[in-house]
C-alpha cells in the first residue's frame, strides 16, 4: 500500500472551506446540489477546497454565513489562499457537483440551484484569471471531490464505491415476511407515548417529563450522549440528567428525548439503506430539524409536530432493511446510476415501499393519525388524506436533505411535487432557494462516521 493511500482524510462540510500548505492529508467534499471547488498553486504548495451551498443570498438568513454562497464565499476563499502565499494567476481549479434538484423546464429554472451556483463560480474564476482544468457538474447524481494536499491533485469520484453484483439470487419477501419483520421491531419507550400525547394536546409538563426520563436508564444515557454531540448546534457539557434538564428548554428537551429514543431504531446496516455508520439517523435528525424550520417559516403547522414527523418519516426503512441483503446492488444501480425513484425500486423487489411499511409500523405503535399519514405519504403529499400540509413539509425537508446533505442513506426522491408542496404550505416556488437557507448550519457538521472511525482513504 502506498503512503498516499494512508493519508488522513477530512470532510469539508457545506458552507465551509479549508486552505493549507502542502501536507500529507486529503480533503473531501460530498456533493449533490452543492458545488465543490478546489484551487491549487502547485509551484508554491498551496491549496484548498470550498463547499458552496447556494449561488447568492436570498434573504436575511445569510447574515454571518458568507462562505455558504458562491458570490460572497469565493472571494474570501481566494483571499485566504493568497494569504498563504499562492499567486492567483497560478491557481488551477477543479469544479464538481451542482446536481439538479429535479427535472426542470424554462419556467422552473429556480430549481436549477446547482447550475446557477456553477455559473457564478465560473464567472468569478474567469474574472480572477483562474483556469479550470477539470469539471464534472450537473446531472442528478452525487459525487465526492477530493484534494490531495501532498500532490495538490484533485479527483472526482462517485460518492460510494459501486457494489459488486455477484451471482447471488435476490430473495423477494412476501407480505407475511414483511409483517413478521414489523413484529420483530420492539415497541417504543413509554416516555415517548407521553411526549406524543403532550405534543398532540399542546401541553408540556416539564416536571412529569423529567421524572419519566430519570426512571429510564437507557433514555437517560442516550440523552447525555446526544447532548454532548454536535447534533443540536451547541455542545452542552452535560454529566447529569439534572444539568440537561436545566440547560434545555421544554420544547428542545422533548425533541432531544425523542431523537435519543429513536437512535437505535435507525442503526441500520452499511450494506443497506444506511450508506455510512449512523447514516439513517443523521438523515432523520436533519430532516426533523428542517421540518421544524419550515413549519416556523410558513406558520402552517406546529413546529414540534413537524419535527416529530420528520424524525419518523423513514421508519419504514427499518422494516425493509432486514430484507435488503443481496438486493443492495440492485437498489444501488436503480437509484444511483439509473436515477429511478427509490419507492419504485422497492415496489419491484419487496412488493411494498418503505413509506407503506412505515405506516404499518406506526399503526402497530398506535401513533397519531397525522403522523401515520405523513409517514405514508411523504414521497407523494397529494395522496395525503389526513394532513396534506404536514406531509408536504416532510416531503420538502426530505428532498432538501437528499440533495444538500448527501452520502448518508440510500435515497432517490422525485422532485415533481415541489411546486405543489410549496403551495400547500403557503410558499411560492421562487422562494425555494431561501428555504435552503433555513437549514441549521450545524446539520452540515454532523460527522461522516466512515471518516470519523477511519481517517484514511482507501
Amino acid at each position: 500500500m502506498s503512503n498516499v493511500s494512508r493519508y488522513p482524510a477530512y470532510p469539508v462540510p457545506a458552507g465551509e472551506y479549508r486552505v493549507s500548505l502542502k501536507k500529507n492529508e486529503i480533503l473531501n467534499a460530498y456533493l449533490g446540489t452543492c458545488v465543490g471547488l478546489s484551487l491549487c498553486d502547485r509551484k508554491r504548495g498551496v491549496g484548498g477546497l470550498i463547499h458552496i451551498l447556494l449561488p447568492e443570498p436570498g434573504g436575511s438568513d445569510y447574515l454571518g454565513r458568507p462562505v455558504s454562497y458562491a458570490v460572497t464565499g469565493l472571494p474570501i476563499f481566494i483571499k485566504e489562499l493568497h494569504r498563504l502565499g499562492s499567486e492567483v494567476s497560478m491557481l488551477e481549479a477543479t469544479i464538481a457537483g451542482g446536481a439538479l434538484v429535479g427535472e426542470i423546464s424554462q419556467a422552473d429554472v429556480e430549481l436549477d440551484i446547482g447550475g446557477r451556483t456553477v455559473e457564478i463560480t465560473e464567472m468569478i474564476l474567469r474574472n480572477a484569471g483562474i483556469s479550470v482544468i477539470k469539471r464534472e457538474t450537473g446531472g442528478f447524481f452525487s459525487c465526492r471531490l477530493s484534494l490531495n494536499l501532498d500532490t495538490m491533485e484533485s479527483a472526482i469520484h462517485p460518492i460510494h464505491n459501486r457494489p459488486e453484483t455477484g451471482e447471488s439470487e435476490i430473495i423477494r419477501p412476501d407480505m407475511k415476511m414483511i409483517r413478521d419483520s414489523i413484529e420483530k421491531i420492539h415497541s417504543i419507550p413509554q416516555v415517548i407515548f407521553k411526549i406524543l400525547r403532550m405534543v398532540r394536546e399542546g401541553r408540556y409538563s416539564f416536571k412529569e417529563l423529567a421524572s419519566e426520563v430519570k426512571q429510564d436508564q437507557v433514555i437517560s444515557a442516550k440523552l447525555l450522549k446526544l447532548c454532548n454531540s454536535a447534533f443540536f448546534g451547541r455542545r452542552i457539557i452535560a454529566d447529569s440528567i439534572d444539568r440537561v434538564l436545566v440547560m434545555l428548554g421544554e420544547k428542545q428537551l422533548i425533541q432531544t428525548i425523542m431523537s435519543a429514543a429513536f437512535e437505535d431504531f435507525f442503526s441500520g446496516n452499511i450494506r443497506g439503506y444506511s450508506q455510512c455508520k449512523g447514516g439513517l439517523f443523521n438523515h432523520a435528525i436533519g430532516t426533523a430539524m428542517i421540518c421544524e424550520n419550515l413549519a416556523k417559516k410558513s406558520e402552517c403547522v406546529a413546529p414540534d409536530i413537524a419535527y416529530t414527523a420528520g424524525l419518523l418519516h423513514d421508519i419504514g426503512k427499518v422494516v425493509l432493511d432486514q430484507h435488503m441483503g443481496r438486493a443492495y446492488p440492485f437498489f444501488y444501480s436503480k437509484t444511483q446510476l439509473e436515477n429511478e425513484e427509490l419507492i419504485m425500486a422497492e415496489r419491484e423487489i419487496f412488493g411494498i415501499t418503505h413509506d407503506e411499511a412505515g405506516a404499518m409500523l406506526a399503526q402497530k405503535w398506535s401513533l397519531p393519525e397525522n403522523l401515520i399519514d405523513a409517514i405514508k405519504n411523504h414521497h407523494n403529499p397529494d395522496k395525503s388524506e389526513k394532513d396534506r400540509v404536514l406531509s408536504s413539509v416532510v416531503y420538502l425537508a426530505d428532498l432538501i436533505m437528499s440533495r444538500f446533505l448527501v452520502g448518508q442513506e440510500l435515497e432517490r426522491l422525485d422532485a415533481e411535487h415541489v411546486k405543489k408542496s410549496l403551495c400547500n404550505i403557503g410558499l411560492k416556488r421562487i422562494k425555494f432557494p431561501s428555504i435552503i437557507e433555513t437549514i441549521p448550519p450545524h446539520i452540515f457538521q454532523m460527522p461522516f462516521e466512515r471518516e470519523a472511525q477511519s481517517r484514511y482513504v482507501n
